[in-house]
Order: structure tokens, then C-alpha cells, then sequence
């Protein structure tokens, strides 16, 4: 515990049982003012059970829990408390006048953080919006920012992330960053972890293992617990054995005391395999798959009267592991279910979506579609009988194999749990049997639509290894930054304008261009609303032709720019591949550096140049 800090939260010999199954065993914890704390562990091991009691929204069964005189504590959980009948202003800002509420810092940045506009733009009504039609994202969004507006000296939160996209998931770890309150979060987004939590709480089988930092350093310190744990484990067992000879020799043995000097780090890393071979696995991905995947020409793709991509020409190839991020309603699920439903019909049919263009299917595609929804299952069925009806062993590659019950295992279903119904299964359970059937049926290309939705973090990293060596195509959306970045190779971005563009420098790059277009887009909304309120005399009398042909022509220079940086970083990507192909001859290689720092200092004055103009636009 920290220095002076004031002590908000104490739990003390806390138990807590559900049915046989001890969640939390004697347990015994504190949280001060200013603490962000991470709690982690497996589905099912008492992490919702722990806050809960924690914020006293449930008793122990023994023990004792106390907090601080007056605390204010704000809880999101994983079910909502909102009025059905009541609309979205009723319940965010209460009864204050649009003017009082507006004025509000903090009001403002959480309604744009989360809503993309004090107007919320997404929502029929906006803040008049009525709560019950809305879906389960959109009212779980309601429900936190509505929390975030009160003043709380302690924040819970439970999965606070499901249903935001990058972009507000970003945001909302800068906020509670820079929060004075202590919180306490249970989550699966490592990304998010790193970037909020201080210390974490690791919930393993009724006890709780605290570990200063954030996600990284928990790992790091856990790998270096359970190395020291087995150490210790093996020095034990070698001095029985010892003990043993000794007494059947007896006479005692001659044993010199071993000198260890290892490096936490190396030692930490030995054993491990390499990063995925990506040449290797192109190769073997080519042998499986031919030269051709997708192929798509001039494709547009509408949802009724929504056009999402316009005249799209687009290959996924052999081995191409790409991420989809992009605004929510972009149209990345459709480009998906577009593909998908192309490929059911072996290409000959297009999908719905696809009002004109031409997509072209290689004719060894055998493709799995992961989707958002959790597929229905005969509740009777055990969960060992459900992945065996897909088929009885895997092929991994490279000689190796997996039977159905070895897989089971690998994502968390032990063997007493592969014999349990399948109507007994959690959410995230039924998530991880979902993509065990996938993968059973040993497809070559993967669409995983947010894979990571209800998995635990221990069956993420499980997920991320098979991943690892899995030789096909494969293309991912989702909003777990640590997930894009382990599994794919590069990443593409659906930005609400129709197209569809590849980001040489990935999640990094789609927030610094969103951040451009909303800065962009606030720039220009005080112009447009004082053109809205002016008469046209007035206008005319008090505004000139001239900025308005000037405001043209920034606007024309703007697009030509924005063509331009989309060639500059479809040559950045050539040159990283070019090195990448010409990676022996350092020549050769030097040249193409050369070249590909020339392109970047380009790009930086054409987004440089571009800013100037957006903020002449705003002036």
C-alpha cells in the first residue's frame, strides 16, 4: 500500500460460496484513494463475484468488508439498472437545462467521448432518444456515462469496454487516467490494462495474487513467480531423490551445490518458439489455398439505402492476415458477410449486399466465418460430443495433430468439464466451444468477427498461439489492440467514406486520422452553423464572396491531398514489402531505405499541409 494515501476499501478473511465451489477464500485486500487496479483470471473463478462484494452489492458469507465514511462509489455491471420508459436525457443529465449541462467539462467530454457528439449522432432522437428499443451496447454505453458524469471517489467496472470500438476505448482509458477517483475494473483488453491499471488483481481458484504495474508487468512478474515456484518444486523433488540414494547407498553422496546467475528476462523467454515463420507459412498457405482467395472488382456494397463501399477493388491472398477497424456502422460485418455469402455459393452467386462489381473465389476456399452471434447448440449435447461431431482429430501442420479432447483442453475445458451440457455453458464458454467447431473442421481461410467478445484472457493467449502457426488466410475485426496486433500483419480501415484504405502503421495511424476528421469536422461546424442562423442579406453583408471561393479551394486542396497521402502509403507499403522480399542484399536494401524516407517526409508535409488547411476551414 501507498504512503499516505487514504484508505477507501478494505476486505478482510473474506469467503464467498457459490453452490459447492469456493469463488473467494479467505481473501483479504485494500484499494486507496488513487489506486486503478486490473482484476484478471479465468471465466467462472469469482472476478464479478470479487467486485461485487467488493462494492457491497453483495455479502460475504464470512469476513468483513469496510469502507471509508461517506465513499462514493459508482458500479457499472455487466446488467443495467436504466428506466425502459425513460429517455436518454433523463437519465445522463437529469432535469438541467441544455445550457447548464453544456457547460459541464466533464458532461461535454464524456458525451463526445462516447457518443461522438453532444447531439449523440447515433442515437434516432439523440439525447431524446427513448431507452427501451435501444440494443444491449448502446444502453451499456448509457449506463457508463452516466456513471462518468457523478463525482465518485471509487469507480467499478465490469467489462467496460464490450461494445465500445477503438476509438472509445481509447478515449476512455485517457479518461480514467486522468481521473482523480480509485477504480477497480475487471477486463479482457490487455491494450486497455496497460494503459489505466497501476496494480493488478489476479483471481485464480478462491484466492487473489496482487502485482504492482499494469498488464505487461503482471505477466512479466507472474512468468518469474510460477519459474521461482517450479524451481523450488524441482530442487525439492531432487533432494528426495538424493535422500533416497543416499539411504539405499548408504553412505551419503558427494553432491556439489549448483550456482544459478540467470537473467529474469532470458530466463524467462528460454524454450520459447520464434515468432510465426510468415515466409513459411505463406508457403504452406499457397499449397492449400493456389494463388487465389478474394478477389474484388469494382464491388459496392449497400445495406438498404446505406452505401458503405463504393467501386471497392480489393485480393485477399494466400496467407494474408489483415484487420478491419473502422467507425460503427462503416460496413466492416458486411464486407465480411458479403464475402462469406459469395463464397457459400462457390462464387458463382454474389451476395445481397453487393449491388454491382465482381467478386472471384479460389476454388479451394473452405472458409469459417466466426460471427457476432454465439451459435445455437442442442442444450443436451456435452461439450466433448459437440466438437467430435465436427470431427475427432485436427491436422496443425508441419506433422503435427491434435485430437478433439487435446484442443478441448487447450481452451480451458478440462476433462470433467468436456462432459458437461452444453445448456450449462457461460456465455464465454459457448463463445470458446463456437470457435473450437471452427477450427475443428480445419478451414484455410478465417473471418472472425470481434473474436475476443466474452473470452477470458488465459483463452485469448491460447486463441493467439494456435493463430500463431495457423497456415491460411485469415481476416479479424476487432476492438482488442492486443489481439490485432498478435494475429495479424497488417491492418485496413473502414473510415465511414465508402472506402477502404490499408494503414501502413496500423491502430496508431486510424486514430490520428480519426482525430484529424473530428477536428476537421468541429472546425467546420461553427461556419455551417452560422450560415444556418444568418439571413442571406446579412451574410452577404457582413461576409465577402471571397472567403467562401477561398473555403472552396481549401476544401478542393484538401481532397487532392488526401489522394496523395493515400498514394504515399500504398508506396510505403510496397517499399516495407520490397525490403522485406530483398532483405539479403543490403544494397539493395539501403536504397529502398532511402526511398521509403523520402516518402514519409512527404507524407508528414502532406498531412502537415493538411492541418493548415482544416484549421483555415474552422478560422
Amino acid at each position: 500500500m501507498a504512503g499516505n494515501r487514504v484508505n477507501l476499501v478494505n476486505m478482510e478473511t473474506v469467503d464467498k460460496v457459490h453452490g459447492t465451489r469456493a469463488l473467494l477464500d479467505t481473501v483479504s485486500l485494500g484499494v486507496n484513494e488513487a489506486d486503478k487496479i486490473g482484476v484478471v483470471g479465468r471465466n467462472g473463478d469469482g472476478k464479478t463475484t470479487l467486485i461485487k462484494v467488493l462494492a457491497r452489492e453483495e455479502e460475504p458469507d464470512a469476513g468483513r468488508v469496510t469502507h471509508a465514511g461517506g465513499l462514493r462509489v459508482g458500479v457499472l455491471t455487466q446488467h443495467d439498472s436504466l428506466d425502459p420508459q425513460a429517455t436518454v436525457r433523463h437519465e445522463v443529465v437529469g432535469d438541467l437545462a441544455d445550457h447548464e449541462w453544456a457547460g459541464v467539462p466533464q458532461i461535454r467530454d464524456v458525451l463526445t467521448g462516447l457518443f461522438g457528439g453532444l447531439d449523440l449522432p447515433g442515437f434516432p432522437q439523440g439525447l431524446d432518444t427513448v431507452i427501451g428499443p435501444l440494443s444491449g451496447g448502446e444502453r451499456r454505453r448509457i449506463a457508463l456515462a452516466k456513471l462518468l458524469i457523478a463525482e465518485q471517489d471509487l469507480i467499478v467496472l465490469d467489462e467496460p469496454t464490450n461494445h465500445l470500438d477503438v476509438e472509445g476505448i481509447s478515449w476512455l482509458a485517457g479518461h480514467l487516467r486522468a481521473r482523480r477517483s480509485a477504480l477497480v475494473c475487471v477486463t479482457h483488453d490487455r491494450w486497455f490494462l496497460d494503459q489505466v491499471a497501476t496494480r493488478m488483481w489476479d483471481v485464480q481458484r478462491g484466492a487473489v495474487h496482487e502485482y504492482e504495474g499494469g498488464y505487461s508487468d503482471y505477466v512479466f512478474a507472474r512468468a518469474e513467480r510460477e519459474r521461482i515456484a517450479a524451481q523450488e518444486e524441482s530442487k525439492r523433488q531432487n533432494l528426495m531423490r538424493k535422500e533416497l540414494a543416499w539411504l539405499r547407498r548408504g553412505a551419503p553422496a558427494r553432491t556439489s551445490k549448483p550456482r544459478f546467475r540467470i537473467e529474469a528476462a532470458n530466463a524467462l523467454i528460454e524454450g520459447e518458439p520464434p515468432p510465426r515463420d510468415s515466409q513459411e507459412l505463406m508457403r504452406f498457405a499457397n499449397s492449400r489455398l493456389g494463388k487465389t482467395v478474394f478477389d474484388l472488382e469494382g464491388v459496392t456494397v449497400q445495406a438498404g439505402p446505406k452505401l458503405l463501399l463504393k467501386q471497392l477493388t480489393w485480393q485477399l491472398g494466400p496467407g494474408d492476415r489483415i484487420a478491419l477497424v473502422g467507425v460503427n456502422g462503416a460496413g466492416k460485418t458486411s464486407l465480411l458477410r458479403a464475402l462469406a455469402d459469395t463464397a457459400a455459393t462457390g462464387g458463382e452467386q454474389l451476395s445481397p449486399l453487393v449491388t454491382e462489381g465482381r467478386i472471384k473465389v479460389g476454388r479451394t476456399v473452405k472458409l469459417a466465418y466466426l460471427s457476432q452471434e454465439v451459435a445455437e447448440l442442442g442444450p443436451a449435447l456435452r461439450v466433448l460430443e459437440a466438437v467430435e461431431a465436427v470431427r475427432s482429430r485436427i491436422d496443425l501442420g508441419k506433422g503435427r495433430e491434435m485430437t478433439a479432447s487435446q484442443l478441448c483442453e487447450r481452451f480451458g475445458f478440462a476433462k470433467e468439464k468436456q462432459w458437461t451440457p452444453v445448456g450449462d455453458l457461460s456465455g464465454g464458454e459457448r463463445r470458446r466451444l463456437q470457435i473450437l467447431r471452427l477450427l475443428m473442421d480445419e478451414p484455410n481461410v478465417l473471418f472472425l468477427d470481434e473474436p475476443t467478445n466474452d473470452l477470458d484472457i488465459e483463452t485469448l493467449t491460447q486463441l493467439e498461439d494456435l493463430l500463431d502457426g495457423w497456415p491460411g488466410s485469415l481476416v479479424v475485426i476487432s476492438h482488442d489492440r492486443y489481439f490485432v496486433e498478435r494475429t495479424t500483419d497488417r491492418v485496413y480501415a473502414l473510415l465511414g467514406d465508402a472506402t477502404l484504405r490499408m494503414l501502413p502503421r496500423g491502430i496508431d495511424e486510424y486514430l490520428e486520422r480519426r482525430a484529424r476528421m473530428e477536428a476537421a469536422a468541429a472546425a467546420s461546424a461553427p461556419a455551417a452553423a452560422a450560415d444556418r442562423t444568418a439571413g442571406g442579406s446579412d451574410r452577404s453583408a457582413k461576409e465577402p464572396a471571397k472567403p467562401a471561393a477561398l473555403s472552396r479551394a481549401a476544401h478542393k486542396e484538401m481532397q487532392r491531398i488526401e489522394r496523395q497521402l493515400e498514394k504515399t502509403e500504398q508506396r510505403e507499403a510496397t517499399l516495407h514489402a520490397e525490403m522485406a522480399e530483398h532483405a539479403t542484399d543490403f544494397e539493395r536494401v539501403a536504397g529502398l531505405d532511402g526511398e521509403l524516407r523520402e516518402v514519409r517526409e512527404k507524407r508528414e508535409e502532406l498531412e502537415m499541409r493538411w492541418l493548415e488547411l482544416a484549421d483555415t476551414e474552422g478560422a
